[in-house]
């Protein structure tokens, strides 16, 4: 089987990192893992330990980082940006619980999962608590247009996960399709982050508008990137199963571009593996081969690129400066990482 190279420019002396924007925002970073930790708190200890397990266990921080930065890019001087970067953290954490017990995921960020630990009623009900302490802090931000986004955010995540169940083990699906998906499961909060930012410093509409297209659109090519990782990449760095996605029967934009593309044997396999379940010994390396044969994990990246670049031009509306760099950087970062 031959890899697909993730990085698309062969004059890098090493990939890109999300240190750019690390460094911008790391005084404001510590605040806000500081008001996760005492956000976390409840009189029921199980909340702190479950959630902190997920929290604390090494996430890259894109989406709050991205608040931090388009609030500082836009000029914003108050302190209101680190409780809503707090916010998106939850709601994304929450998310993750949510997903992790929906899939049955042993495994994140190279460590079980909180539903491995505790069980999948646990991890739901902690899931529900890190939503309503999400609205708790919206509320506390003042802005009655920002929580109309994060709560508009919140349902297109609940549609797209729910889409998402439709869409497993139908080999049916379309590229559309799958986008919709995607755009509600993974964008729809990538966007809002980035847009708090502008309304916070009350910026115009425009800019509004271009944070929102640049969050969106990193959002898609982040999680066609992540499409195709889950063929490709080395376990220990991405922090979880290889193949998972496979093993659960989802239908992710390799596999819709493979299946219209094959043979009717090839189909049939598509058909035997990931709607009927029956999975055997090698079928994960089959599967790969078959998206080698067809191109589809390159095609993909071909596709995560063309948003990199939607979103790279969304911010050409904002002049030049460390917070714009630092923002572009995590385009490249996305499409070019291998975790």
């Amino acid at each position: 089987m031959v890899v697909v190279p993730l990085g698309a420019r062969q004059d890098r002396a090493a990939p890109p990192t999300l240190h750019p924007l690390q460094n911008l925002v790391a005084d404001d970073l510590a605040l806000v893992n500081e008001t996760i930790l005492r956000r976390l708190s409840s009189r029921v200890d199980l909340i702190p330990e479950l959630a902190g397990h997920l929290i604390e266990s090494g996430g890259k921080r894109i989406r709050p980082m991205l608040t931090l930065a388009a609030a500082r890019m836009c000029g914003y001087q108050g302190e209101h940006h680190v409780l809503l970067a707090t916010c998106v953290e939850f709601i994304h954490t929450a998310t993750l619980l949510h997903d992790d017990v929906v899939d049955g995921s042993q495994l994140r960020r190279g460590n079980a999962t909180a539903n491995a630990i505790w069980g999948n009623q646990p991890s739901v009900l902690v899931g529900d608590f890190l939503f309503s302490r999400s609205f708790q802090l919206m509320l506390e931000a003042e802005s009655m247009k920002i929580l109309a986004i994060l709560a508009d955010a919140s349902a297109v995540i609940a549609e797209g996960e729910v889409l998402q169940l439709l869409t497993s083990n139908n080999t049916g699906t379309t590229e559309d399709a799958y986008l919709d998906v995607v755009l509600s499961k993974t964008a729809a909060l990538f966007a809002a982050a980035a847009r708090i930012g502008a309304v916070l410093a009350e910026r115009p509409q425009a800019e509004e508008d271009g944070l929102q297209s640049y969050g969106r659109n990193l959002g898609v090519a982040f999680q066609l990137v992540d499409d195709v990782l889950d063929f490709t990449a080395r376990e220990s760095n991405l922090g979880k199963t290889i193949g998972d996605d496979f093993r659960d029967g989802k239908i992710t934009l390799p596999v819709v571009l493979a299946f219209r593309r094959g043979n009717d044997t090839e189909r049939a396999f598509w058909r035997r593996s990931l709607v009927d379940g029956d999975q055997r010994d090698g079928d994960l390396e089959h599967a790969r081969d078959l998206l080698e044969r067809h191109g589809t994990l390159a095609d993909t990246l071909a596709r995560a690129r063309h948003y990199g670049a939607i979103a790279r031009d969304a911010l050409a509306i904002f002049p030049p400066g460390p917070e714009k760099a630092a923002l572009l950087s995590v385009i490249d970062f996305c499409i070019e990482r291998g975790h």
